[in-house]
């Protein structure tokens, strides 16, 4: 597993995609901090965080979109599923280093809150709730993009599929102010990804938000390794 987790993280950094993904998140990181932080000149970082919310769900299917359609395209994947390592294991390990790479990448939003203890003395309580909050959507994000990235052997396919996913998680926001039952408002609500990130944005880590994160990553990467499975017998 070590090994595979190695390879993975390394062949981020052997093509432009790990150093292009990580320059975007500095980016939007930099360019909203300097216009609601050092414009504004406020120590809270609520509003940075907030924005990073629609720029993580449309960068990382980006990131994990050749995971495993790459793998599929150059027929290299029958070579991991005829391995002795589990499928489970595999699939952790991808997992594992899109995560890594995703924590360098919002590693930014920590820099920019060490940039305003020089000046100032930001709410660090916020500010670790944020990054938390950050991490646990990235998380759960980064599994149901892998996911998808399992079911083609296309990258591009795996990429609009995980836009798709994106904006559905959007979409399912919007949905809770158009139906009239209050039984499926309380639903989209209930799995609103925005909704579990807010509290986040001011320094609240609720135990349900965390589970309900922690649980979709688990869920997505139980039924990644089940499409390996059904492969490997197929």
């Amino acid at each position: 597993m070590t090994a595979i987790l190695k390879r993975e993280f390394m062949a981020y950094f052997r093509a432009p995609l790990g150093y292009v993904f990580i320059c975007a998140m500095y980016f939007f990181t930099g360019y909203y901090f300097f216009t609601y932080n050092i414009y504004n000149n406020t120590t809270d970082t609520s509003t940075l965080f907030s924005m990073m919310f629609s720029v993580v769900l449309f960068l990382v299917p980006i990131l994990t979109m050749r995971l495993l359609s790459e793998e599929r395209r150059t027929k290299t994947d029958q070579t991991l599923l005829t391995s002795p390592v589990s499928r489970f294991r595999i699939v952790c390990s991808k997992y594992l280093a899109a995560l890594s790479v995703y924590t360098l990448a919002i590693s930014g939003t920590l820099l920019m809150a060490f940039v305003l203890q020089i000046y100032s003395q930001p709410d660090w309580a916020v500010v670790i709730g944020n990054f938390t909050g950050l991490f646990l959507l990235g998380a759960a994000l980064i599994a149901v993009c892998l996911f998808i990235s399992s079911l083609t052997e296309n990258q591009v396919i795996a990429a609009v599929g995980g836009f798709g996913a994106s904006l559905s998680l959007i979409l399912l926001d919007a949905m809770q102010y158009i139906v009239a039952d209050r039984t499926l408002r309380a639903f989209f609500n209930h799995m609103s990804f925005n909704g579990r990130y807010r509290g986040f944005t001011i320094g609240v880590i609720g135990f349900a938000d965390v589970c309900f994160f922690l649980s979709v990553a688990a869920l997505f990467i139980c039924l990644t390794t089940t499409i390996l499975e059904r492969r490997r017998w197929s």
